[in-house]
């Protein structure tokens, strides 16, 4: 491909469903059906990133925080982001498009694209296509909300499917963009819009704050820019964002298609019919396949998934990254993968157990190395400990491997949470991964320092008085004694040298369910060991230890 055909995009058609991962959880079954009623909110991170039109209705919006969106939707039912479930279940919807092209590419689990040229000839012109594209989707995804649009390049259709897709009340209408108007259709959107839309390309929400602030409220304002300033000024990203502002390709298309030899492929025997038997095939598979590619300086940014069966079936699917795939994220793809087809209904299920897996990289850019830290660290996430996350999830399975998140709350078990692994994006600064990720202030919490140690299950135990009997905490928080011993499991006992408190607790009073009234105190045993006690409904128990 030349460099004068970077400014002239293809014709992309994009599929996007804003709901996906809310669509996926009720047809897992882990939420009731969309007639059931309930509200629902899918969260990564401590924040929204899909949400049921109920919720919406009640102001939840993707990217708030899990505490301003139960406030505002209380009986919202919250649901971990899961990834390998939105992929799984997503592959039908994908496979449904295969009666239109076969080069249907997934971007992430809710958002196909594939290009107009051959497709539009056949169904009589863009139009006709986006109707046709519409009416699959809706049968696949069960009457989900979904958007259609057409544009010069994927970003441009993206913005235009999401606008279809904003509009319930014209559910199935497409957005077709002109050819050589997608300058014009993004020029009044603001410049937010690229942190927002572009799901999979990387433009950091402080850079378009910082746009914002300098005056540059619109994407026409930025493609109006010299792109020679921008990427002075802000380095590749600044030519990145100048680029989709004029409606462009995220890059220009040095992409080429790799010599064949770059594909691999491993036989397995014998055949296997579980995901989790190939898994472990597929992440040394990926590790391979960067390992290939990075030693001819090279980076895939489109890969072909091909499963061969027993009985001679062949399935393929290809993924899409706007940036480049490293071997966590093409792992992740064709477990993802695989686990749709092997888990899919028995009209697109194989026949028989997988024989052969292959990976080719269908479009490659020169591979532009790493940024190092000035003492010799790198800048986010060592890509050895990458490595070994994958070697950990192919051993142990999907949701194996997890990490700590800050999430906020009174009780010490509660601000911090396990994620799996493949719920967050360990490449970027996480501030959930910090004690001061969560800035709330969570009135009536235990004051810092925090407790080292958390037990699973409180244990109980028995706070007695200078007379030995149990000290009682009313309804008001007020001690019929001062506490003057502690006895634990086991029947350990002794003086206790100081204790503070109370701190009394009522939370969740709208929920009848989940409503808590307690009291938390913090004693000093005879050892010295501080320790944090709390009282409900009229027992005590220890929570956590102090080191």
């Amino acid at each position: 491909m030349t460099g004068a055909a970077s400014d002239h995009p293809a014709r992309t058609v994009v599929v996007h469903c804003p709901d996906w991962p809310v669509v996926a959880a009720r047809a897992a079954g882990v939420v009731g059906p969309a007639g059931s009623g309930d509200p629902v909110m899918v969260l990564q991170a401590n924040r929204v990133v899909a949400a049921c039109p109920t919720a919406r209705a009640a102001g939840v919006t993707v990217g708030l925080r899990r505490r301003d969106a139960q406030r505002r939707c209380p009986t919202a039912l919250v649901v971990a982001h899961d990834p390998a479930r939105d992929a799984r279940w997503f592959e039908p919807v994908a496979a449904a498009f295969d009666v239109l092209t076969p080069g249907v590419e997934v971007s992430l689990p809710g958002t196909l694209a594939f290009g107009t040229r051959g497709p539009a000839r056949r169904m009589g012109g863009e139009q006709a296509l986006a109707e046709r594209s519409g009416w699959i989707a809706s049968g696949a995804t069960g009457g989900a909300a979904v958007g259609v649009g057409v544009a010069d390049g994927a970003f441009a259709a993206l913005l235009a499917a999401r606008r279809a897709a904003r509009h319930p009340d014209q559910s199935g209408v497409p957005v077709v963009v002109p050819a050589g108007g997608s300058a014009a259709f993004l020029a009044p959107l603001p410049v937010a819009t690229l942190t927002l839309a572009a799901v999979d390309v990387a433009v950091p929400a402080d850079l378009t704050d910082l746009l914002g602030r300098l005056g540059l409220r619109s994407l026409g304002d930025l493609a109006d820019l010299d792109g020679a300033d921008l990427l002075g000024r802000f380095g590749e990203t600044g030519s990145l964002v100048h680029r989709l502002a004029r409606g462009l390709d995220p890059r220009p298309l040095a992409v080429r298609r790799p010599a064949p030899d770059l594909s691999l492929s491993r036989e397995i025997d014998p055949p296997a019919d579980h995901v989790d038997r190939v898994a472990l095939v597929a992440r040394a598979l990926a590790v391979e396949l960067h390992q290939h590619l990075d030693g001819e300086g090279l980076a895939c940014t489109r890969v072909l998934i091909e499963a061969e069966t027993d009985h001679g079936e062949t399935l393929t699917r290809g993924w899409r990254h706007e940036g480049t795939l490293g071997p966590a994220a093409i792992a992740d793809r064709v477990r993802w993968q695989l686990d749709g087809w092997l888990s899919g209904t028995a009209a697109l299920r194989p026949t028989a157990g997988i024989v052969r897996l292959r990976l080719e990289p269908v479009e490659v850019v020169a591979a532009r190395g790493r940024q190092l830290g000035f003492w010799g660290g790198e800048t986010l996430v060592d890509e050895r400990v990458m490595r070994a996350v994958a070697r950990l999830q192919g051993t142990l399975g999907s949701g194996s491997v997890r990490v700590p998140e800050v999430r906020g709350g009174r009780a010490p078990g509660e601000r911090v949470a396990r994620v799996p692994v493949e719920a967050v994006d360990l490449t970027v600064s996480r501030p959930a991964a910090r004690m001061e990720g969560d800035g709330a202030p969570w009135p009536g919490r235990i004051p810092d320092p925090a407790p080292a140690v958390v037990l699973a299950d409180p244990e109980p135990v028995e706070v007695l008085d200078r007379r030995g009997f149990p000290v009682a905490v009313s309804g008001r928080a007020e001690l019929s004694a001062e506490p003057a011993s502690l006895t634990r499991r086991g029947g350990s006992s002794g003086p206790l040298q100081g204790w503070s408190g109370p701190w009394p607790v009522d939370e969740r009073w709208w929920d009848p369910v989940r409503h808590r009234r307690l009291v938390r105190f913090q004693v000093i045993d005879h050892s010295g060991v501080a320790h944090l006690l709390m009282v409900e409904a009229g027992r005590w128990w220890l929570e956590a230890t102090y080191d």
